[in-house]
């Protein structure tokens, strides 16, 4: 019994370190825009980076290995 001496305050100061940690989020604006960030995922954007072959640039050729197991 002599335990909860000491599990009870280190569970209170975890619970209270835990809130501590919520209020924090909540004024640093963590929750202001929830569904911002599912949106942006949607939206085209405008820009679009031409792929090596559109730069000129020749891809590299892909080695086969000289035997796989479906030739066997």
């Amino acid at each position: 019994m002599e335990i909860l001496g000491l599990l009870i305050p280190a569970a209170l100061f975890l619970g209270l370190l835990g809130l501590v940690a919520f209020v924090w989020a909540l004024k640093s604006g963590q929750f202001d825009d929830l569904d911002g960030a599912a949106m942006r995922i949607l939206i085209d954007d405008e820009t679009k980076k031409p792929s090596p072959a559109e730069d000129g640039e020749k891809r590299p050729a892909i080695e086969r290995p000289a035997s796989t197991l479906a030739d066997r």
